[in-house]
């Protein structure tokens, strides 16, 4: 908002500029896009052959790694404990345990590590969304809010 509002735009237009900034996968759409890819995975079995195929460049591997925060992403540390709090409060969204398989997978394997893909803030902050019961669609505005 602040660039388009540095070119004197009315506010209006600063405000709608900055809602599609935050549409797409690589940013305010990004914790969508790892639901997305987790339902897609649909088990915890299918975890090998899913980081198999990102490494063959088949398929986008959402979540990891961040284009300001080289080498982890602090707040996945902080959110990745609040997923837990809010999974105790209002239940365990089978998705987390893909999740968690898709992490230590990735974390254990040279390719991300050589990368340094880690988790980001997004790849916790869907299942969070997720389980509070806000649809995908609302994901993108609440990283507005």
């Amino acid at each position: 908002m602040t660039h388009v509002g540095s070119s004197l735009v009315d506010p209006y237009s600063a405000i709608a500029a900055s809602a599609a900034a935050l549409y797409g996968p690589l940013h305010g759409g990004a914790n969508e896009a790892v639901i997305r890819m987790l339902e897609k995975i649909g088990k915890v079995e299918n975890v090998p052959s899913f980081i198999e195929d990102v490494k063959a460049r088949k398929t986008l591997l959402f979540g990891f790694g961040h284009r300001v925060y080289r080498e982890t992403d602090p707040r996945s540390k902080v959110i990745r404990r609040v997923a837990d709090e809010v999974f105790e409060t209002v239940g365990r969204d089978p998705l987390i345990d893909i999740a968690i398989a898709l992490h230590e997978a990735a974390s254990k394997d040279e390719y991300f590590v050589s990368r340094k893909l880690y988790p980001n803030v997004d790849f916790w902050s869907g299942l969070i969304y997720k389980a509070m019961g806000f649809p995908l669609d609302f994901f993108p505005g609440m990283l507005a809010f």
